[in-house]
């Protein structure tokens, strides 16, 4: 298998102008056949550091389905939790609170009525402990539930919820080969030229509510290798992510246009139009992204640093997404 020329001038383009500054992809069907292709660089300014496929990409909200999900069907599948369990069930500060009533299922689903919690100015509220604790009591304004809101406070609660069951912080989770919470910045790939931080991040979080909570957090703070998040990619498509009940509830569809863990194919999706009904993946504010289509037999991923040196960037990201998909599907699907 080969990735498709249409797919390659489509990444080369945007790479050689240096529009985007580098991009990995990686495409693997049901039979296990791979196909990968790295181009342009990982990191522009100050400097330039072409892109390898060993380099780690701060893979963002990527975190969400590849760790935070997955880790709480694992506590499922151990009998720790239950995904209906109410959130006071672990967090039991929160008891006399609505939020205390919202369901891991709801959370998990972006269904809770919990704010987007998009720009918190969690580095205000102290160091990382200080933090932790607040969260779950903040006065948050909640919509009903059930209505579908993509939400980062969401996982900022679920990753809580993982400490407490876990008894230890999120970093010292194990992590699959060529994933972690702490690369080596030499052989990661620059982000932005923070404005806040005053310096180009290479190797650390990009997301400043992670940022403030030390790096490992619920909804931000995973880094990835190309060959680290196609191999999840391949265990999603072929079975192995997780085991096969817990694997068959985070795909299924929930509410919203989401599942446990995922989003659903759906009418102008990342994923591109030629998807099945039965396609889903995620996609991170850094540039990433992972999708699967188990009725074509395909899943791939895409990963860049559209954020480098500044989020403020002419592409869009998310049209380039959807051609990638849809050049990969109508040659390899």
């Amino acid at each position: 298998m080969d990735i498709p020329d249409s797919t390659a001038r489509l990444l080369r383009s945007l790479t050689d102008s240096r529009a985007l500054s580098g991009a990995a992809l990686g495409v693997v069907n049901s039979a296990g056949e791979r196909a990968t292709l790295v181009l342009g660089h990982a990191q522009l300014t100050p400097e330039t550091h072409p892109l390898t496929p060993e380099h780690w990409f701060d893979l963002a909200s990527l975190t969400k389905p590849l760790f935070t999900a997955r880790e709480v069907l694992r506590a499922a599948e151990r009998g720790q939790l239950d995904v209906d369990d109410p959130l006071a069930a672990h967090l039991p500060e929160t008891a006399e609170l609505p939020l205390g009533e919202r369901t891991l299922r709801q959370l998990l689903s972006h269904s809770a009525g919990v704010p987007a919690g998009g720009f918190l100015p969690l580095h205000e509220w102290g160091d990382p402990a200080a933090i932790r604790a607040r969260l779950p009591l903040e006065s948050w304004e909640l919509r009903e539930p059930g209505e579908a809101e993509y939400s980062d406070l969401g996982y900022l609660l679920l990753g809580l919820v993982l400490e407490r069951v876990s008894g230890r912080p999120l970093g010292e989770f194990a992590l699959d080969a060529e994933l972690t919470f702490v690369p080596d910045p030499a052989h990661a790939v620059a982000t932005e030229d923070c404005p806040w931080r005053g310096r180009v991040l290479r190797g650390e979080v990009h997301d400043e509510k992670a940022f403030a909570l030390g790096g490992p957090a619920g909804h931000a703070g995973l880094f990835g290798t190309l060959d680290g998040v196609l191999a999840q990619a391949e265990r999603l498509l072929r079975g192995g992510w997780l085991g096969k009940a817990a694997q068959a509830a985070a795909v299924r569809p929930e509410s919203g246009g989401h599942t446990l863990a995922f989003v659903q194919s759906q009418p102008g999706w990342s994923g591109g139009s030629l998807c099945s009904a039965r396609a889903f993946g995620h996609t991170g504010f850094t540039g990433t992204g992972l999708w699967v289509d188990p009725e074509y037999g395909l899943a791939w991923t895409l990963l860049t640093n559209r954020v480098h040196p500044s989020r403020h960037t002419s592409i869009d990201t998310q049209a380039l997404r959807r051609a990638v998909g849809n050049t990969l599907l109508a040659e390899l699907g």
